[in-house]
């Protein structure tokens, strides 16, 4: 098991930046995929972005790309969102998990922060 809490979150303009942390506990960090993902109110749970254990390979959401990167730091056991040209529309609680699979699909991850609030206004 790991415990994972996120931070940066806030409120922002549209076109505006962010950059959510993710800080991991346990020396097992290295091990796990990690995933962020989003809700907004009355929706489900989305995928966002996720990275490779080893850090080498990353996927994102389709709303994601090009304005969005994931990146991870072992030697901090952190896991980095960062968000720019932010958009109404990406308004969720945002949440990292932690999983043994390199997969997009929310059910396979088996360790979640607790979320942070991102509003961005226009």
């Amino acid at each position: 098991q790991v415990q994972l809490v996120e931070s940066g979150g806030g409120l922002v303009q549209a076109g505006g930046s962010l950059t959510l942390s993710c800080a991991a506990s346990g020396r097992t960090f290295a091990s796990y995929t990690m995933g962020w993902f989003r809700q907004a109110p009355g929706k489900e749970r989305e995928f966002v972005a996720v990275i490779r254990r080893a850090g080498g390979s990353t996927s994102y959401a389709d709303s994601a790309k090009g304005r969005f990167t994931i990146s991870r730091d072992s030697a901090k056991n952190t896991v980095y969102l960062q968000m720019n040209s932010l958009k109404p529309e990406d308004t969720a609680v945002y949440y990292c998990a932690a999983g043994p699979l390199y997969t997009t699909h929310a059910g396979q991850y088996s360790n979640w922060g607790q979320g942070t609030q991102v509003t961005v206004s226009s």
